[in-house]
């Protein structure tokens, strides 16, 4: 095995990666790797081709995996979309910007209020946004 075909194993393993833990991460070691394959076809110098993997990870972290996120968008990324946004839901555990608990669909969410003011357990209240799991209500 030459070293540009292990090179090209790694980058394949880091798709494979890629494919079971979806952040936008191990793409950019694949896209790298993938670069420092071809370079490893005119030079075997290993501080050379440490030196090309390490540059190119670091430039798709800083510019291709922040434009991978925005066009991925948050609701693949927590797997919450827009079926709560804008829906009623019924507190089961007194909200405020703290803490709480909200009940939508036969499901217990944590929730916090927008303005930090304080919703008694029993009241509705209306989903405004969410950040990851937790889910920002205003009373209605």
């Amino acid at each position: 095995m030459t070293l540009w075909e292990f090179i090209v194993i790694c980058g394949i393993v880091f798709i494979i990666l890629e494919l079971f833990v979806p952040s936008m991460f191990f793409l950019n070691f694949a896209l790298a790797a993938f670069i420092t394959a071809i370079v490893s076809l005119f030079t075997t110098k290993m501080l050379t081709l440490v030196l090309v993997f390490f540059v190119f990870s670091f430039l798709s972290f800083v510019f291709l995996r922040p434009l991978l996120l925005k066009r991925k968008g948050k609701d693949i990324e927590t797997g919450v979309n827009d079926k709560y946004i804008g829906k009623k839901a019924k507190v089961i555990e007194d909200v405020s910007g703290d803490n709480g608990a909200i009940s939508i669909y036969d499901e217990r969410w944590s929730a916090r209020t927008e303005d930090g003011s304080v919703i008694i357990a029993g009241t509705e209240v209306e989903i405004v946004r969410n950040d990851s799991l937790i889910m920002y209500v205003i009373k209605r």
